[in-house]
């Protein structure tokens, strides 16, 4: 088997990520301003030039959006029966299993894998996951938490804008286009890199449950999604997204989410830091597999 273009996939992601934690190490950087534009303007901007690129169609995409939607939630069915072994509070433990790097890890390995015709699959993916973490995820840990702000957010807003214009078959003049894509592009690098600065600040100190972490969560991904293959019909090429979607590491932003309601952080900050560190090799062979 050549493993050549394997390792030009992953190599590329993990460098950048290694890239921004030596430039965290040797310079103190706060990335709260960087994470707040990307959220507001260039994760937008790239959300919104995919989806009312020329060709996109919306209907292409439903089977592998529901296929997503079922893989996340249930990830966290899968993995309830190990609590008990583990010792471990479901709301510390089931978020991280669920909710994945679909932004930082999912769209660059997806583009770097199948090129840019992947791009819009892999903003469905992140959209569908990034929704539910913002929901579902959102009460999981705390009941009172309001997602009614969420509709308002620069994301959600651009997704909508997006789908409209592909469903009305809007063209999107050049002069406002061509900006756009530019400022989306500036996304998925800086994605990566402010990732490799925040695991500066990583917490390594629950290390065994961080394996667990580790294990089960692309493993759980990996189980739902051949489950969901079994009565949702996807295109070969979508089945590979699919994989390669379930096998990511779970979202900082489990952490970021633990922190701010308390919920066992330094235990959540083990378990995404550890699985993310170690998700080079579950995705090395879910992408030798598919690929």
């Amino acid at each position: 088997m050549n493993f050549i273009p394997v390792l030009e996939t992953i190599l590329p992601v993990f460098l950048i990520v290694a890239l921004g934690f030596a430039y965290g190490r040797k310079f103190h950087t706060d990335i709260d301003t960087s994470n707040r534009l990307n959220m507001d303007i260039f994760t937008p901007a790239l959300i919104f030039s995919a989806l009312s690129a020329k060709g996109f169609q919306i209907a292409e995409y439903q089977m592998l959006a529901l296929s997503a939607l079922v893989v996340v939630l249930g990830s966290g069915l899968l993995v309830l029966p190990f609590l008990r072994l583990i010792k471990v509070s479901w709301k510390t433990f089931v978020p991280p299993m669920m909710f994945t790097n679909s932004g930082n890890m999912g769209i660059p390995i997806l583009l770097l894998a199948f090129g840019e015709q992947a791009l819009p699959a892999a903003i469905v993916l992140f959209l569908v996951e990034n929704t539910l973490h913002f929901t579902v995820g959102m009460y999981m840990v705390n009941h009172r938490a309001g997602i009614i702000g969420l509709l308002r957010t620069p994301m959600i807003l651009a997704s909508i804008a997006g789908i409209a214009v592909s469903l009305m078959a809007i063209s999107v003049p050049k002069v406002i286009a061509v900006p756009v894509e530019m400022v989306g592009q500036i996304a998925i690098p800086l994605m990566l890199f402010t990732l490799g600065v925040r695991m500066v600040d990583a917490d390594f100190s629950d290390w065994k449950l961080g394996l667990w972490g580790a294990v089960l969560s692309p493993l759980s991904g990996l189980v739902m999604a051949w489950l969901v293959t079994l009565w949702i019909e996807l295109s070969p090429v979508q089945f590979a997204y699919l994989f390669v979607f379930a096998a990511l590491p779970p979202a900082v932003l489990n952490y970021m989410v633990a922190e701010k309601y308390n919920q066992e952080p330094k235990r959540v900050a083990s378990i995404v830091f550890i699985a993310n560190l170690l998700s080079i090799f579950s995705l090395f062979f879910v992408l030798a597999w598919v690929l």
